[in-house]
């Protein structure tokens, strides 16, 4: 039962032609819906609402989550282009798929996640629960959230898990926890040093995608 809950039924996730049909809307326009437009725009919203507010510290959490998000996707996508296959997918349910693993809604989902929780991250850094930095208690805690929430989504037609080994658990220690422990952290960095390792991984993001996607085509 636990096993199950975690890995989700294999037949059901051990999905080759996933990957496949994921590949076949990739940066195609044919599912465009023109919500498209409005979820970018409360995206800026946002992000112009917390720099109205020089909330820099909310910024550099949200930035450094979706930069960390499209390292992981970059990375997924290479995988499938090296072994066959990714280890998630979008096939289907996106207007513009971005990568074979993530969609334009996700995307945007994630653009924001920093910003959201960081709001409730307590206003002193070395507050202790239960005995452990609220950084990282917090980064766990929302880690197991979206991984739970995971399991719900590889049981649509729009989210696979392509390998049987592929699901929650490996993806809250391995994607998850990376993702808020780096925004948790970002927060409390100094304006310096998070200018300099935000956007240090924006620009390799930046110059994977130009590389692996624009020119060798790989992704």
């Amino acid at each position: 039962m636990l096993f199950g809950i975690l890995y989700g039924d294999i037949m059901e996730l051990n999905n080759p032609q996933g990957t496949e049909q994921a590949l076949g809307i990739l940066r195609s326009g044919e599912n465009f819906q023109w919500y498209f437009i409005p979820l970018f725009a409360f995206v800026v919203y946002i992000y112009f609402n917390e720099i109205e507010k020089k909330n820099w510290k909310a910024v550099a959490a949200g930035l450094s989550l979706y930069a960390t998000h499209w390292f992981f996707e970059i990375l997924n996508a290479l995988i499938q282009h090296f072994s066959g296959h990714a280890l998630w997918t979008v096939p289907t349910g996106t207007s513009f798929l971005l990568l074979v693993g993530v969609g334009w809604e996700l995307s945007m989902m994630f653009a924001v996640a920093g910003v959201i929780f960081a709001k409730v991250l307590p206003t002193d850094p070395d507050l202790k629960i239960l005995g452990i930095n609220n950084r990282i208690v917090i980064s766990v805690a929302n880690a197991a959230f979206f991984s739970i929430f995971e399991i719900f989504l590889a049981k649509t037609p729009a989210f696979l898990w392509v390998y049987p080994w592929w699901g929650a658990l490996p993806v809250f220690i391995t994607v998850y926890i990376p993702f808020f422990l780096m925004a948790n952290y970002a927060y409390d960095w100094t304006p310096r040093l998070q200018r300099v390792v935000i956007g240090s991984l924006i620009a390799i993001d930046f110059l994977a995608m130009v590389l692996f996607a624009g020119i060798l085509k790989w992704i």
